[in-house]
C-alpha cells in the first residue's frame, strides 16, 4: 500500500503567533508555507494583513501571498484550487507543505471540498421568493420534499434562504443539491493530514491584538488604507477589518484614536469567532504556547508528526 504524503496545517486566531512558529517549523521539517489567510492574498495590503517581510519570504518560500489586487474578488474556491497546486509543487520538490492561517472556512473547504453549485440565477430566485410570499414558505418546502427529500430533511421548514437555494440549484443543474454535496471532494482522503491549533491565554491574545494594531498605526496603516481606497475595492477586500474604520476616520466621522479602538475591538471579536470555528473541528490537536518561544513550539509540533 502506497504511503500517503503528509500535509501539516497550523491554525489559530489572529495574533496568536502562527507566523513566527511556522517559520521555525518550516526550517525544522524542510517545509514551504502556504498562506491560509484571506487578507494576505492582496498585493496592496501589507501592514493591515501583517505579512512576513519579503526578505524572509525569499529564504522560506511562501505561497498564495500577493497574488491578486484588492480590485479582484477572491473566494474560498479560488483558494482551494490554488492551494492544491501549491501542495503538489512543494511535494514535487521533496519538501513538506505547511498550511498556515486563521481562515477556518478556507481550511474546511480544502480538507473536505466544496461542491460546484452551478451559477446563481437571479430570475429563478426572485420567482421562488415571490411564490413564498404568495403561498407561504411551506409551499416551497413541500416542493423541496418532493424533489430532494434528503436535503429537506436537513433544512428547517422556516429557513427560506436555504430552501430557495436548494430549489435554485435543482432548477439550474437539474440535480438535487444533496447529490451534488456528496460529490464534494477535498484533500483529507488523499493525504496524511496533521492539524495543529495554537492555544494561548485569552487575555494574552487580546493584548497581542491591541499591541499589533498600535504597531500597524506606527508603520503607516492610515496611509496604506488611504492609497487602497483610491481603487475600486472588491466586495471581499472591502470587508477586511480596518478598511471601514480608517475610511470613516478619513471622512471625519470620528477621530483616529476612535478608529484605532474600533479596529482593536473588531479584531478581538473576529479572533473570538475564529476560536469558535476551530473548536468545532475535532481533528485539530491543540498546542498550548503561552510563555513558550516559537522554536520550542515548533520542536513540540515536530515531535508529534511521527
Amino acid at each position: 500500500m502506497t504511503q500517503k504524503k503528509k500535509i501539516i496545517f497550523l491554525v489559530g486566531p489572529t495574533a496568536v503567533g502562527k507566523s513566527k512558529i511556522a517559520l521555525e517549523l518550516a526550517k525544522i521539517i524542510n517545509g514551504e508555507i502556504i498562506s491560509c489567510d484571506s487578507m494576505q492574498v492582496y498585493k496592496e495590503l501589507n501592514i493591515i494583513s501583517d505579512k512576513i517581510p519579503k526578505s524572509i519570504r525569499k529564504r522560506i518560500p511562501h505561497h498564495l501571498v500577493d497574488i491578486v489586487s484588492i480590485e479582484d474578488n477572491y473566494n474560498v474556491s479560488d483558494f482551494s484550487k490554488q492551494a492544491l497546486k501549491a501542495i503538489e509543487k512543494i511535494h514535487a520538490k521533496g519538501k513538506m507543505p505547511l498550511i498556515v492561517g486563521g481562515s477556518g472556512l478556507y481550511m474546511k473547504v480544502m480538507l473536505d471540498g466544496v461542491f460546484e453549485e452551478g451559477k446563481s440565477d437571479i430570475k429563478i430566485r426572485r420567482r421562488l421568493y415571490s411564490l413564498a410570499k404568495k403561498y407561504g414558505n411551506n409551499y416551497l418546502f413541500k416542493r423541496l420534499e418532493r424533489i430532494d427529500p434528503e436535503a429537506a430533511g436537513k433544512i428547517h421548514p422556516h429557513d427560506l434562504r436555504r430552501i430557495v437555494r436548494a430549489l435554485e440549484v435543482y432548477e439550474t443543474t437539474n440535480k438535487p443539491i444533496s447529490q451534488m454535496q456528496k460529490q464534494a471532494c477535498g484533500i483529507a482522503k488523499d493525504y496524511d493530514i496533521k492539524l495543529f491549533g495554537l492555544n494561548i491565554n485569552r487575555d494574552k491574545l487580546y493584548d497581542n491584538i491591541n499591541r499589533r494594531v498600535d504597531e500597524m498605526f506606527e508603520k503607516g496603516l492610515v496611509g496604506e488604507i488611504k492609497r487602497a481606497l483610491k481603487k475600486k475595492l472588491s466586495l471581499t477586500a472591502a470587508k477586511i477589518i480596518g478598511i471601514r474604520e480608517i475610511r470613516d476616520f478619513l471622512n471625519s466621522r470620528y477621530t483616529e484614536e476612535r478608529a484605532r479602538e474600533l479596529i482593536k475591538r473588531n479584531t478581538r471579536h473576529y479572533a473570538k469567532r475564529q476560536l469558535t470555528w476551530f473548536r468545532k473541528e475535532k481533528r485539530i490537536r491543540w498546542i498550548e504556547i503561552s510563555g513558550k518561544k516559537p522554536v520550542s513550539v515548533a520542536r513540540k509540533i515536530k515531535s508529534c508528526l511521527n
